[in-house]
């Protein structure tokens, strides 16, 4: 087990670690903004385009537990510092123009990296910070983390005015380089050496067919709708493999996802509720693009400069979140950013046309501020009740968590935005609606409302968190 850190060679140990989860979570999202012109660019429909994201979140979510697994047995900082090497390798291949194919397989590579990083870096985190420091370490990772997932559009928006397409993967290698330079020194050595690794290929296999297979009828149900046949069929063959997952980890000898971790309330619950948030996040990343520069008609530059205050806020407070939870309850600092979460989601239920954009502007500053008090209390209590031996896994999961949610969110939200938009004009729509505004602030509203819902729910299970461990003191 390695030992804690503390003072200056933590916090350079930290940025190194946050140097690659910034620039994985980032990769999940700058894409996007690319992929107009990358079609245009590369002479490919746009629905093979989208295929360069969701190849990058299907692969990195089904291989997240595998390599928590591989961490807790060969050792954390090992697999993350192959990790390392490996994303920045596939960075320098997914800028190289050779092709749909060339790029998919680049950003395979991309994402193997991607997740042998995510799986580990919280774990490494719990390990190297003492208990005192453990919520400012938390803080300082869950930044990078939300900055690369919220920054994304923004960054990709000015690299495409000057350059190429090819410069949203190129940015990832001098930041690549001096992460595996910096890991290089400040990182510990993996105190296990010579281990061979068990690993339960059944379970791997079974887990990432559930994810592709999941994340696939999500695809498809966002254009077919919910209820179509083929996206029922394949969110049912989704289930089936998760099923066939967890009755084969109940009785394996050496299992994959060892599922006594579940044991924990507070762990189950803090991932649940890390799950919802991220799910309501990729509410605001989904609906202010067309807000800012459809509805309001902002420039692509100044509508990225709004969408900057969200980062902003949240890197800014996340220190103070932070410090308070080294020396508050966890809990209580976890339910004040869940409020202001929810309190700024049911608020966008009144924006429109005609709302001035100082609050347009405090809205998303207040989603920043939220997040930052929300986020780093909750990863510590996440990793702070699993298991010393199971910190890998437990990592895997709060990564898997934010994934899911990610993908979950931007499917839930284009779906109720999509539906409410086609009831309110009788025909079916999937963009916006340029001669009918309305009909996409009427969709907002209930998109909106759902995602405080959800926010409702995650403090309803906050709060039980908080009674049950008063109770658990009492007997």
């Amino acid at each position: 087990m390695q030992e804690s850190q503390s003072g200056l060679k933590l916090w350079l140990s930290m940025t190194a670690v946050g140097l690659f989860t910034f620039m994985s979570t980032l990769d999940g999202s700058i894409v996007n903004i690319a992929l107009p012109v990358m079609s245009k660019e590369m002479n490919i429909p746009m629905n093979q385009a989208t295929w360069t994201v969701s190849i990058y979140l299907i692969v990195i979510s089904g291989l997240l537990a595998l390599f928590g697994n591989l961490g807790d047995q060969l050792g954390k900082i090992k697999i993350f510092r192959i990790g390392t090497v490996v994303f920045t390798l596939g960075s320098v291949l997914a800028g190289i123009d050779l092709g749909l194919p060339f790029l998919l397989f680049a950003r395979f590579v991309q994402a193997v990296g991607a997740s042998m990083t995510m799986s580990n870096s919280f774990g490494i985190t719990t390990t190297l910070a003492p208990q005192n420091l453990r919520g400012r370490a938390m803080s300082f990772i869950a930044a990078w983390v939300s900055l690369g997932s919220i920054l994304g559009p923004a960054l990709g928006g000015m690299l495409l005015q000057n350059l190429s397409w090819s410069y949203i993967f190129w940015i990832n290698v001098p930041i690549g380089i001096i992460a595996i330079v910096a890991g290089a020194f400040l990182l510990p050595k993996s105190s296990k050496q010579g281990v061979k690794p068990e690993i339960d290929w059944w379970g791997a296999i079974s887990l990432f067919l559930f994810v592709a297979i999941l994340f696939l009828g999500f695809n498809i149900a966002q254009v077919q709708g919910f209820l179509a046949p083929v996206p029922v069929v394949t969110i049912i063959i989704a289930i089936i493999f998760f099923v066939l997952f967890v009755r084969h980890e109940l009785h394996a000898e050496k299992p994959l996802l060892d599922l006594t971790i579940f044991k924990s309330k507070l762990f189950t619950i803090s991932l649940i509720t890390a799950f919802l948030v991220f799910a309501t996040n990729f509410f605001i990343n989904v609906l202010m693009p067309f807000y800012l520069e459809n509805l309001r008609g902002l420039s692509t530059g100044t509508s990225g400069m709004y969408m900057l205050l969200w980062p902003v806020a949240m890197l800014v407070f996340s220190a103070v979140s932070g410090t308070l939870a080294d020396k508050m309850d966890r809990e209580y600092v976890t339910l004040f950013g869940l409020t202001v979460l929810a309190v700024v989601m049911f608020s966008w239920f009144f924006a429109g046309a005609n709302t001035p954009m100082l609050v347009v502007g405090l809205l998303l500053a207040g989603s920043g501020f939220g997040m930052a008090f929300f986020q780093s209390p909750n990863n510590a209590l996440i990793m702070s009740n699993a298991p010393q031996d199971k910190l890998g896994v437990a990592g895997s999961l709060n990564a898997l968590a934010r994934n899911l949610g990610m993908i979950t969110g931007t499917t839930l939200v284009t779906s109720v935005l999509y539906a409410v938009m086609s009831a309110q004009l009788g025909t079916s729509v999937t963009t916006y609606p340029a001669k009918h505004p309305e009909a996409f602030v009427a969709g907002m509203h209930v998109a909106f409302a759902v995602a405080g819902i959800l926010l409702v729910i995650a403090f309803i299970m906050t709060y039980y968190r908080v009674w049950m461990r008063r109770r658990e003191k009492r007997a």
